[in-house]
């Protein structure tokens, strides 16, 4: 029986803008065609300011940014963040049983996909709301000004979602969220590494590159090779001319950066195999593969939707409350910030948002080891770690049940497909008991692992966030296999249903 909220939410599906499932196969040059578009309109996104906003110095919610694929005082202001949020919020009512879906009935499936949208979009509206109520956008607005900047927020978070759900349904490859994710930490690695000039004030009124290749060049030829050099491992120590009002990165933070790509990808390779047999082709045997990060990446987008939104909270009750002459006890708990004058951003330094955003870098006031005070910095980068850790392996086993990716879901799957394990009889119990010895293991071991990397990644300065490039790794690895697997279609279109595409 379909759960009283579905059917509530039914209604609002109908006037909810749709992206029509194609009815013909879409080959795979057209589908790439459909993606890079999408990624186009993304970018363009998000280089087109939002009209009538007054931003103010800074960008308070810099910290979110990767994770959300947004940016600052752009249309994609929210990013995927309204579509991760609801989600999240969904997730969390199934698994809580709060609401009963049967995600075997293609009914109910569509109408937890059509009510995951509908939250989407109430989800853009009540960001969109925040940011204004929070003076993002400055304060005093006139009321002409305000309904513009929503209505803004509100069409450009729809056009997101729309292209999310056309890259999902077929016409293109993967899932827009993975897409604008992964794009977001391109760009960021982009700029990091080959980011123009950016004229500095000061007493000297120094020029230097924001991205470390240019800026290295530039140390070679206005100081000499051990200035150069010493800028390049150290960038702040040597001349803090150099601290640019951007983000500007280290060597350190590219090594970082390729060491973290290294063991996801050796990682992403490490499975388990269970030997299986086709009942209908005797005598043939193959093995069906279980991954040691068997649920992908989601933990750790749900993780950080989490961070994100506590964050988010925090800083608008933070705005509103008066900012540093804030005396709120909610403010206290939730999180106080202060404007960091090297990088221009505001950062935590006090409440749960302050055990929540990673140290950026080993050593400095905002790293692990803070020399003036070592004891804080080492408390704060042992829970955040924590939190983070846990966070995977809790969402790792909640998306197993939702994502139909548990053992009863996998056994049923299999004998729909005409396999069965040698030496067992064909039994969806007997199947079942033996996925139960790998799948909920391995996912707890995979959340714990994806966890560990990405604070590991963050400690280190990995350019992009530890969490972002995590998740930019493993989208394009699961891209890699996925162009495979269609271009494999594409030559033998009968293997499209054994390859898993629709």
């Amino acid at each position: 029986m379909t759960s009283r909220f579905l059917q509530a939410v039914r209604p609002f599906m109908s006037i909810t803008p749709e992206v029509v499932k194609p009815t013909r196969e879409v080959h795979f040059n057209e589908k790439m065609i459909w993606t890079f578009a999408a990624l186009i309109i993304y970018f363009v996104m998000t280089s087109t300011p939002i009209i009538g906003a007054d931003l103010g110095q800074g960008d308070p919610f810099a910290f979110m940014r990767t994770i959300t694929a947004s940016t600052q005082g752009s249309l994609a202001e929210l990013g995927i963040g309204p579509i991760v949020t609801a989600g999240l919020i969904m997730q969390i009512l199934v698994g809580s049983k709060i609401i009963n879906v049967n995600m075997g009935d293609p009914e109910e499936r569509s109408l937890y996909t059509g009510a995951q949208k509908v939250m989407s979009v109430l989800m853009t509206i009540i960001e969109a709301g925040a940011f204004l109520i929070g003076g993002t956008y400055g304060t005093d607005l006139p009321l002409s000004s305000q309904v513009g900047i929503i209505s803004q927020l509100l069409v450009a978070g729809i056009v997101i979602i729309l292209l999310d759900e056309m890259v999902q349904k077929g016409w293109g490859l993967g899932s827009g969220i993975s897409l604008f994710i992964a794009g977001g930490v391109g760009l960021q690695i982009f700029q990091g590494l080959f980011a123009p000039n950016n004229i500095l004030e000061g007493p000297n009124n120094v020029t230097s590159a924001r991205g470390i290749v240019l800026a290295f060049l530039y140390w070679l030829g206005e100081e000499g090779p051990l200035s150069a050099i010493g800028n390049l491992f150290f960038r702040y120590s040597v001349n803090p001319a150099h601290n640019l009002n951007l983000p500007s990165l280290s060597i350190l933070s590219v090594i970082a950066t390729i060491v973290v790509f290294i063991i996801v990808i050796y990682f992403e390779s490490m499975r388990i195999e269970i030997p299986i047999s086709y009942a209908q082709y005797k005598g043939i045997r193959s093995t069906y593969p279980i991954k040691l990060l068997y649920v992908s990446n989601i933990p750790v987008i749900l993780t950080s939707a989490v961070f994100a939104d506590i964050y988010f909270i925090a800083q608008m009750i933070w705005n509103s409350s008066g900012r540093e002459n804030s005396t709120s006890l909610l403010t206290q708990i939730l999180g106080t910030f202060q404007l960091d004058t090297a990088s221009e951003q505001y950062v935590p330094i006090g409440g749960l948002v302050y055990f929540l955003t990673p140290p950026r870098s080993l050593i400095g006031e905002q790293g692990v080891f803070n020399l003036l005070d070592p004891l804080s910095s080492l408390t704060r980068a042992f829970i955040y770690a924590v939190i983070l850790i846990l966070l995977s392996v809790v969402f790792s086993m909640m998306w197993l049940e939702t994502a139909g990716m548990g053992p009863r879901d996998v056994a049923s799957q299999f004998l729909q497909s005409g396999m069965q394990m040698p030496g067992w009889r064909r039994s969806k119990k007997i199947v079942e008991r033996r996925l139960e010895m790998y799948i909920p293991t391995i996912a707890i071991i995979g959340g714990l692992f994806i966890g560990i990397l990405a604070a590991f990644a963050d400690f280190l300065g990995a350019i992009g966030s530890g969490m972002g490039i995590l998740l930019s790794v493993s989208i394009m690895r699961q891209y890699f296999e996925l162009i495979s697997k269609e271009r494999v279609a594409e030559m033998n279109p009968a293997l499209r249903g054994f390859l898993g595409i629709s």
